[in-house]
């Protein structure tokens, strides 16, 4: 590496270590580093390798500072980031920050523009969530664009569309305008065609390989010079489909020596021979790369703020030249970092998902152990609990990470007072009940007495889990039922009061009538429980939500008609404790 371009990996590595140590109190951390470090500095990428042993000291200087130090040393770097800083500081607690230059334009629009090639993962709620809460706030237009213009490599699937619109329903927001992109193919031929009368775009037969040469050369590709009529010719012949896939591209014409390689005369058209699947689309076969398809539909849907990751600083400024062409106004833009969901052992990816399905090791986009919000919604989170989850991450720049148990949280507090009661037992283990009540009348809800109880017949013995069990001459408390000794195999009832619970010397355990009882398969993100709950259950109605107690919240899935009596189980999806 040469000592100019370690000189500028020091320097941005120690900015960004200093903001990453100011922001959360503490040591600075490499990995999160080199995150923003290499996203924000393409030309970097090429010495991946060499960069980690130039950090990791920045690193380990910048964690000998007291905080002082480290605030004067970012403010001689790169003051911004102490401006960021503070604005972090004085805003709420996990607020999204008010959105820039609003007072410029007459009304907010924001778009989310999801791929559709597959049904969404959690990760895809944090757009929509945001864009819906910013809707709310300003009372704007919130627009969909299917980003559908890559038939090949990301290739949509026809089921996605509207999987992808009832997702964001499920979040609780509607769009006020849905557009596909593959639908407005010819705009972006029109806009193409403009833009090589503006000087501003040239065919190229170079291949991929020897293009890169040269523009890592920073040299022009020998089609640079070619002239605006025969560059129309060629697009038309593109267009036509008369070259191959890799055949012929259509570039815009940028700064052929700029600092960034990336932005060097990038493609804006390519053929792909693979037809699109929507059959209003399938008969084209030159199709715009998405940085000419977005930037283009930014400007004619009167997008006027852009949320979109860090990793995507290169899209804004190489859109940023077809802007410049046309003399338009670029949107104001916000990059912020990945989220990352814990609690899941599947990778969020719609390609690693689908690879999943297809080898039977989830039964599908709503399997409770896939990280979707199918998944979710069939579990009973409700859509609310994830809207306030992702806006408390807010926009930063820096990667966050969303805790399941916050959503779970949240979604117990939405759903808990309306939640009746059920007693659930797994594996359960009968125990004949001697001289007690002929039944058990634990409250529906123990909040709500005015709901009043459930009645639960004992008939002679219960069913009770295999860690409840008590060793022999040991009380335990049924709950709802009463006090029992555990006494030659069998529940003798002893008539105590509930002093022996309040005074710590009898645990509370849960239980089912031996005979009567409901089969039940408990869907979870560890596999399914079979167990059986108490006969009211059988009342309980299709996406009810249910707290199994001692165990938790439970949307029902399928009720069994006959319960116990024909075999037949029903199912509930694990929520979450």
């Amino acid at each position: 590496m040469e000592d100019e371009l370690r000189e500028r990996v020091e320097r941005e590595a120690e900015a960004h270590a200093l903001f990453n140590a100011l922001k959360h109190d503490g040591d600075a951390d490499v990995g999160a580093v080199m995150g923003p470090l290499m996203g924000e500095n393409p030309d970097f990428r090429p010495h991946g390798d060499e960069v980690p042993g130039v950090v990791a000291p920045v690193v380990q200087r910048v964690n000998g500072m007291d905080t002082e130090e480290r605030r004067a040393r970012l403010e001689e770097l790169d003051p911004s980031l102490v401006e960021e800083l503070d604005a972090d500081e004085e805003s709420e607690e996990h607020t999204l920050p008010e959105l820039p230059n609003v007072e410029a334009h007459d009304e907010v629009r924001m778009r989310a523009a999801p791929n559709p090639n597959g049904p969404w993962h959690i990760g895809h709620a944090r757009m929509p969530a945001v864009i819906g809460t910013y809707k709310q706030r300003y009372d704007g237009s919130f627009v969909v664009r299917f980003d559908d213009t890559d038939p090949e490599t990301k290739r949509p699937d026809l089921d996605a569309y509207d999987a992808i619109l009832d997702d964001i329903d499920y979040l609780g927001f509607e769009p006020d305008e849905v557009v596909k992109a593959s639908d407005r193919v010819e705009t972006y031929y029109e806009h193409a065609r403009n833009l090589i009368d503006a000087g501003g775009a040239y065919t190229c037969s170079c291949s991929g390989e020897d293009f890169s040469e040269l523009k890592n050369a920073g040299e022009a590709c020998p089609h640079r010079d070619k002239g605006v009529e025969e560059t129309h010719e060629e697009f038309a012949a593109m267009v036509a489909g008369e070259y191959a896939s890799g055949e012929m591209v259509l570039r815009v014409r940028t700064d052929i020596e700029h600092k960034n390689p990336a932005l060097r005369d990038w493609v804006a058209f390519r053929m792909i021979d693979t037809p699109h699947p929507r059959e209003e689309a399938s008969g084209y076969r030159c199709w715009p790369m998405l940085d000419f398809q977005s930037g283009v539909d930014d400007h004619l849907l009167g997008i006027t703020h852009i949320i979109r990751g860090i990793d995507l600083q290169d899209s804004a400024k190489r859109q940023r030249f077809v802007y410049d062409y046309f003399g338009w106004d670029y949107p104001e833009v916000i990059h912020w970092g990945h989220v990352n969901v814990d609690a899941y052992d599947v990778k969020l990816s719609t390609s690693t998902l689908k690879e999943k399905i297809a080898a039977g090791e989830l039964d599908g986009w709503d399997d409770p152990r896939a990280p979707t919000l199918g998944s979710l919604r069939r579990r009973g989170i409700r859509g609310e609990a994830v809207v306030d989850a992702m806006v408390e991450l807010g926009t930063s720049t820096s990667n966050v990470d969303l805790s399941m148990s916050s959503v779970y949280a949240k979604n117990r507090d939405i759903v808990d007072d309306a939640s009746d009661r059920c007693f659930f037992v797994r594996d359960g283990v009968e125990k004949a009940v001697v001289a007690g009540p002929e039944a058990g009348e634990p409250p529906v809800h123990p909040d709500h007495e005015e709901r009043g109880r459930r009645h639960i017949p004992v008939a002679g013995a219960v069913l009770v889990e295999p860690d409840d069990v008590p060793p022999n001459g040991k009380r335990v408390w049924l709950k709802g039922y009463g006090c029992v000794r555990h006494t030659r195999d069998a529940f003798e009832f002893t008539g105590d009061d509930i002093d022996v619970v309040r005074e710590g010397d009898v645990d509370v355990i849960h239980w089912v009538p031996a005979d009567g009882s409901l089969p039940v398969r408990l869907r979870t993100m560890d596999g399914d429980v079979l167990g059986d709950a108490e006969p009211g259950f059988a009342d309980a109605d299709v996406d009810e939500i249910r707290q199994f107690e001692r165990i938790g919240f439970v949307r029902v899935d399928d009720v069994a008609e006959d319960g116990a009596v024909s075999g037949d189980e029903s199912v509930v999806y694990f929520a979450h404790p």
